[in-house]
């Protein structure tokens, strides 16, 4: 049962945990997980490392608390400790000194509904005799993080079926404890927090590289330049055509050399195919500490992207996405069906992703260079089809632990030319993406 349930967990911290990342964890009871894992290593608040003999901890790398605080590792592994530890606050409040801002840490604790059970495994030997002593809701696990300068991104819930039954066990496991109802009888909760980031003075502010992927969008690039507010002091606006039929390259050439003595200008064209491969191209190009992409129909107004650098910069989330359905739109910027497969996508994605999006279909998104750069070397868990380039995004996301906000914007009517969107073929395309996400998220 050990053997079998560790490797469970093992499977679903992949998720996050990566091979290239150093991942420390503290007091564990058990070598089986961080142990066996790429660069797993532990740490002992005592030296308490053979408190189980024979229990393997011998061949594990070992690490002082004081060499984790030097570390700073990516990831702090906490598995099913608090359920013994005496003072969690006090727990939680040793693990802030081990961080850095891009620490992630990993609590695994379980559902209160199973105690009678642990109880009666550990009566008939499947399980240690030590019982847990606590046994804490969610929101018991929220407001301990809150209180010592942690914030909780995710929580979900693992393994209906602790026990190894051939077939049966990864059925049930795999396909059946995600499902909506049935979550809520999981054994295991995985929580993932992050550090509330230190406001911290510079001598500078951040500056912006905005992405403008254009294609038959000719009356509207003069527009872009001109209500594009200055956010920081040294702000990029990165033009990137894509193979449109009208004059939109002429005119992006143009208003480099219109506006080039007053704003910082960089243009291309795409060499392949899709919003999403003009997002990557534009990217690649862009030089500043923040990364963001404004949809060149304008139905996103520019004026509204100061409220997401104010998001990104003041530390509210680190990745930040527009949200078209809070305020009331322009008549003609929607179509009804758009509107429900918008809202159909949002609830979708927010079960898969494991954190709330109302609306994953705004084109406006922001992430920090740092960040974006992570996200671009493991790129290929998730393969790269996305031909919109929002979702390539979304769900690396996801899976890094990104803390996700949404910034409601006033959606506009487009005033010049016709959209790119096809519904139907591109929601066809949204709906698969969305099962193969599911796949390698959720159902893992």
């Amino acid at each position: 049962m050990k053997t079998y349930f560790y490797s469970l967990l093992r499977r679903y911290l992949s998720l996050f945990i990566l091979p290239q990342n150093s991942v420390v964890e503290i007091d564990p009871r058990t070598p089986l997980l961080v142990g066996a894992m790429p660069n797993g290593t532990l740490t002992f608040r005592q030296d308490d490392r053979h408190v189980h003999p024979g229990g393997g901890f011998e061949s594990i790398t070992t690490l002082s608390v004081e060499q984790v605080i030097q570390l700073q590792p990516d990831f702090l592994v906490v598995s099913g400790l608090i359920h013994y530890e005496r003072d969690i606050q006090g727990l939680l409040k040793s693990l802030r000194g081990m961080c850095r801002d891009q620490t992630r840490i990993i609590l695994t604790y379980y559902s209160s509904l199973w105690r009678p059970l642990a109880g009666l495994a550990s009566a008939i030997g499947l399980r240690e005799q030590t019982p847990e002593s606590n046994w804490l809701a969610h929101e018991d696990i929220a407001n301990l993080l809150n209180l010592e300068g942690f914030e909780l991104v995710r929580v979900d819930q693992k393994v209906l079926l602790p026990l190894y039954i051939p077939l049966v066990s990864n059925f049930i496991n795999r396909y059946v404890a995600p499902l909506p109802f049935f979550r809520n009888f999981c054994l295991l909760n995985i929580a993932v927090a992050k550090p509330v980031a230190e406001r911290k003075s510079a001598s500078l502010p951040p500056s912006v590289s905005i992405v403008v992927p254009a294609r038959n969008e000719s009356g509207n690039i003069n527009a872009i330049i001109e209500r594009l507010p200055v956010m920081g002091p040294h702000d990029e606006i990165v033009f990137v055509e894509g193979h449109s039929t009208d004059d939109t390259w002429a005119a992006i050439q143009a208003a480099q050399r219109q506006y080039g003595a007053t704003r910082r200008i960089l243009i291309s064209q795409q060499t392949g195919k899709g919003k999403g491969d003009a997002v990557r191209m534009g990217f690649a190009l862009a030089s500043n500490d923040i990364l963001m992409i404004l949809d060149a129909d304008m139905t996103v107004p520019p004026e509204d992207l100061p409220k997401f650098y104010a998001a990104i910069t003041e530390g509210k989330g680190e990745f930040v996405n527009g949200t078209r359905l809070v305020y009331p739109m322009e008549k003609e910027a929607m179509r009804f069906f758009n509107l429900l497969g918008n809202k159909f996508f949002a609830v979708a994605f927010s079960y898969v992703l494991g954190q709330r999006y109302k609306d994953t279909l705004c084109g406006t998104k922001v992430i920090s260079r740092a960040n974006y750069l992570t996200l671009a070397k493991n790129r290929s868990y998730f393969g790269e089809f996305d031909p919109f380039g929002d979702f390539d995004l979304i769900f690396g996301a996801a899976r890094m632990g990104l803390k996700i906000i949404e910034v409601p914007i006033s959606y506009r009517q487009r005033v010049y030319g016709e959209t790119n969107i096809s519904r139907w073929r591109h929601g066809a395309i949204l709906l698969a993406m969305l099962i193969f996400a599911a796949r390698r998220i959720k159902f893992i």
